[in-house]
């Protein structure tokens, strides 16, 4: 078995694996600076482990913005949540002065038609301690459900709304006018559905698509139903085998594919101030699992 304090080479960056296909830490790359290729691999290495975390980092807004546009399309900052300035547009800012916490465990903007493909998120101010963030791999979440919750969940499609989190932020403190996200201004935040099961549109792997942050129900159940089916899932999603914590210090950048995790930041540091800085991939429509081909389906096509 290869140690932990190991750091294989993988293509052109030296990786600390914290799980077999969960969490990685790269070595030795400074964000800031980094080749092609090396920008190249760290968005396949993304793909592969989920989460990725990187010490010592220099980034300042534009290095960050910069950087997010090498590693894919960003979006404006938030549907409801305007930039840090007119000059960082795309930073999200999540201030704990200014109720800027993530203590429920959540997948970004879900209450969206496309949520993100994944974040970018900068640490700018640390408490004295605590403030830890933990991710959840959704993939395994969905692997490790017995066969028969699987084939259960690959059927269902839940219902996702932002207005808990967001709602009174948009009427009170924006006046009802969002930010420009995806070509639209989110003048009111309004219920999207999304597949329980989502297919990862880059390696086909299916992650178990809710979190408690934004998903409300199961369409198409009783409301008994829902409450029971989502209380499974997400007792299930953060069992402590599926999650990797990390405990953050200054200079450090956390990058994660949203179409697979989830993640939880501790809200454990009294009055202490934190602040971090936030930068988002532009996503595509969540795709579910395939319904299987009947015979009355091939009986119709053939008849056409």
């Amino acid at each position: 078995m290869t140690p932990l304090s190991a750091v294989p080479t993988v293509g052109p960056l030296n990786l600390e694996l914290l799980g077999p296909r969960f969490g990685a830490l790269v070595h030795g790359l400074d964000l800031a600076t980094a080749e092609d290729a090396q920008v190249a691999g760290v968005r396949a290495a993304l793909t592969d482990h989920k989460v990725l975390f990187f010490r010592g980092q220099t980034l300042d807004p534009d290095q960050q913005i910069r950087l997010g546009n090498r590693m894919g399309d960003l979006t404006a900052s938030h549907p409801v949540v305007p930039g840090l300035d007119e000059a960082h547009t795309e930073i999200y800012a999540l201030d704990s002065a200014d109720d800027g916490y993530a203590d429920v465990w959540h997948t970004d903007v879900t209450f969206v038609k496309r949520p993100p493909l994944g974040s970018i998120l900068r640490a700018v101010t640390l408490p004295p301690n605590g403030g830890d963030t933990n991710w959840a791999d959704l993939e395994l979440a969905y692997a490790s459900l017995s066969p028969a919750v699987q084939r259960l969940a690959d059927e269902l499609t839940a219902v996702h709304d932002g207005s808990r989190d967001f709602g009174y932020y948009l009427a009170q403190r924006r006046q009802g006018r969002g930010s420009d996200w995806e070509g639209e201004t989110f003048t009111a935040l309004e219920e999207v559905q999304h597949p329980v099961v989502r297919v990862h549109p880059e390696t086909g792997r299916r992650s178990l698509f809710v979190n408690p942050g934004f998903t409300t129900r199961i369409a198409g159940v009783s409301d008994a139903e829902s409450r029971h089916l989502l209380d499974l899932f997400f007792a299930h999603l953060t069992k402590p085998e599926h999650l990797v914590r990390h405990r953050w210090a200054e200079g450090d950048v956390a990058m994660w594919d949203n179409r697979a995790t989830a993640h939880y930041a501790n809200r454990d540091y009294g009055d202490a101030r934190r602040v971090m800085h936030r930068v988002t991939l532009r996503g595509d429509a969540p795709v579910g699992v395939p319904k299987p081909v009947t015979a009355l389906d091939r009986r119709v096509a053939s008849a056409g």
